[in-house]
């Protein structure tokens, strides 16, 4: 009795870490679907949005986060007004600051749909390019994973290739890019079958009447022959 009360605490114990593990996915679509859901077509899905690896996010809000936490901190020991205003202008200084970082490493990504990828980079606030890729237009994909830090952490560089430019695009920092890989290999697979079916009965269907044409024709031409004897 006591090993299964032992064991349905350890089961509990996992809840709350589930729960927030659901709330934090939940967070990240509604934030993906607000952020590149503007990039898509209307008949295209999105998949996945794959981004840098999160310790490039930590490397890049650590101090903005630090200086806004210590400007807020400020606020509460201050009792001067003109020292109260003079902290509240830098603490909004720091928000914009931690804002800026995180759009940054956040719409740095590849948008993965179920018609092509979408490479979207950010350089500012009134400055920003996304390049469409799509799937019969991809000539293969490949990663590479290099250094110390990358094999430990998993994280390498993306690249794929266009057939109709000869050029590439490239994702760095992408935290396990071989299933990235995969996922993209595996919507490519897709896409291009689903389309050589498409077009193989647009191409029946063009037979088709051109067939149906012919017939008709002959037809007329049989009754014409016939009026006349």
């Amino acid at each position: 009795m006591s090993l299964y009360n032992e064991e349905h605490r350890n089961v509990l114990s996992w809840i709350p870490a589930l729960h927030c593990l659901c709330i934090r996915f939940h967070f990240a679509a509604v934030l993906n679907k607000f952020l590149f859901n503007k990039h898509l077509e209307a008949d295209e899905t999105l998949v996945r949005v794959v981004h840098k690896h999160w310790f490039l996010g930590i490397r890049s809000l650590f101090w903005p986060t630090l200086f806004f936490i210590g400007s807020i901190g400020l606020l509460t020991l201050v009792h001067t007004r003109g020292l109260y205003i003079v902290v509240s202008v830098l603490a909004v200084v720091m928000m914009v600051w931690w804002l800026r970082n995180f759009f940054d490493y956040y719409l740095d990504a590849w948008i993965i749909t179920d018609h092509g990828i979408i490479d979207v980079e950010w350089f500012g606030w009134f400055h920003r390019q996304s390049t469409r890729v799509l799937y019969s237009d991809l000539e293969g994909i490949s990663y590479e994973i290099k250094g110390i830090f990358g094999t430990l952490l998993r994280y390498g560089t993306l690249t794929i290739e266009k057939i109709s430019t000869g050029s590439a695009v490239t994702l760095e920092y992408v935290s396990r890019p071989n299933k990235v890989e995969m996922l993209v290999l595996k919507y490519m697979e897709t896409y291009v079958h689903s389309k050589n079916l498409k077009d193989s009965k647009q191409v029946q269907q063009l037979l088709a009447t051109i067939v149906a044409e012919h017939i008709q024709m002959q037809q007329f031409k049989k009754d014409d022959e016939d009026d006349e004897q």
